[in-house]
């Protein structure tokens, strides 16, 4: 609320979530009540797709629950007080798109396979894909900036906790306020450029310049680590 605060957007602007508002702190509930209710437009994100996977059809899919309820999920249950209104959530949830296309910008909260036509790519890829869509040596589309969320920038090779990370054809705004070692939550203001910041922790808040903000990651790094990765 205070990163809206400090952004001012009038009722012209266009307001965008990249997705994940549950799981990364007490008030779930309050995240999601909020963003419903105010009409900006929001992006499915791996999280959300974790609490729908735990309840397809309306049942309970133990295996999937499990793995919702230990990536933060307890915390996100815990803000509710009526299993009625998750499961109303849960329903918007469901039609969260997982991508938007602006024109010059396209927004997910992942990622793209970098190999694969969007039309076979699926909510694997555009909310849960890493370091395949991080390393990619050629931006995916050519006339398009890809921005997203998901990766936490300072888990990126060279890049400082804060700091927007750039790549080919993307931008990754994922700053991790949640996090212990930045608490930076971030907004960019595409068409000024501009970068907004509060700190959760220590309650600052700061507004760059997006070039000030933004740091371009070593892809050769990505690659290595995940060429590791996969012999591991």
């Amino acid at each position: 609320m205070q990163l809206l605060m400090a952004i001012a957007p009038s009722a012209e602007d266009e307001v965008y979530f990249l997705g994940d508002l549950i799981d990364r702190g007490p008030k779930s509930f309050q995240v999601v009540s909020f963003v419903r209710a105010s009409g900006y437009r929001c992006l499915l994100g791996n999280h959300e797709q974790l609490l729908i996977d735990s309840f397809p059809n309306g049942n309970i899919a133990p295996n999937a629950l499990h793995a919702w309820l230990h990536s933060g999920g307890q915390a996100t249950v815990a803000s509710y007080d009526e299993p009625e209104v998750l499961l109303d959530h849960l329903e918007w949830m469901r039609s969260l798109p997982t991508h938007i296309d602006l024109g010059d910008y396209w927004l997910v909260h992942a990622g793209v396979h970098p190999r694969l036509p969007l039309s076979e790519q699926s909510v694997q890829e555009f909310c849960w894909i890493r370091e395949e869509f991080h390393s990619s040596p050629q931006p995916y589309f050519v006339n398009k900036t890809i921005i997203t969320g998901h990766t936490i920038t300072f888990t990126l090779p060279n890049v400082p906790a804060g700091a927007i990370a750039q790549g080919a054809g993307w931008l990754d705004i994922d700053t991790g306020a949640y996090h212990p070692k930045s608490g930076w939550l971030t907004a960019l203001d595409l068409d000024n450029q501009q970068v907004y910041q509060i700190n959760v922790f220590q309650n600052t808040q700061r507004i760059l310049p997006f070039v000030e903000a933004v740091v371009q990651i070593n892809r050769d790094k990505i690659a290595a680590r995940r060429r590791q990765l996969l012999q591991l």
